[in-house]
């Protein structure tokens, strides 16, 4: 399939996991595209691939803003999404990148220091900062670097390179985001 990669807007990535969403999935992630977000994630950690791959297509159809895969760069070529999301335990994004053919944007995961120098040798196009809160929905994601802890992440990524806060982040937190930057 051929990948429909527009110009990278990561203003606001929403994230999604239709297998939890259940019914709601569909509604959910055009409720998302109309309210702002410019990209929009799959997120399905415990389903099979052939159910992450149909979810994808599903969404590339039915929104009109990127829909990007976490984890599973294999998904995201197959279903021609604009991207896929690494975490630090994932594939190599510099492997992924040499080994993708046509375009594909690759965003990395960065909460400490350490990810932020590996970050800098991948060549990702955009940097995910955080946690910046403790979430139930990824209790894996490392220790929460509050809102205070971004600013210093941020500034060690490429100034060409768009860094957001990932997270945990709510409306009723949303104040201390963005006066992070």
């Amino acid at each position: 399939m051929e990948s429909r990669v527009p110009p990278l807007d990561a203003r606001l990535v929403a994230i999604l996991d239709p297998a939890a969403a259940g019914a709601r999935a569909l509604d959910a992630a055009r409720a998302a595209e109309a309210g702002g977000a410019t990209i929009l994630q799959v997120r399905m950690k415990d389903s099979a691939a052939g159910d992450t791959l149909r979810w994808t297509e599903r969404l590339l159809a039915a929104l009109g803003i990127p829909v990007y895969v976490n984890d599973r760069a294999d998904i995201a070529w197959l279903a021609g999404a604009a991207g896929v999301h690494l975490g630090v335990d994932d594939l190599p994004p510099r492997r992924v990148r040499a080994h993708t053919p046509g375009p594909l944007r690759i965003g990395v995961s960065v909460g400490t220091s350490a990810e932020a120098e590996a970050a800098l040798l991948v060549d990702p196009d955009y940097w995910s900062i955080g946690a910046i809160y403790a979430t139930p929905s990824k209790p894996d994601a490392g220790a929460p670097i509050g809102p205070a802890g971004f600013p210093a992440l941020a500034a060690r990524g490429p100034a060409a390179v768009p860094r957001g806060a990932v997270r945990g982040i709510t409306h009723a937190r949303d104040d201390g985001v963005w006066g992070a930057g």
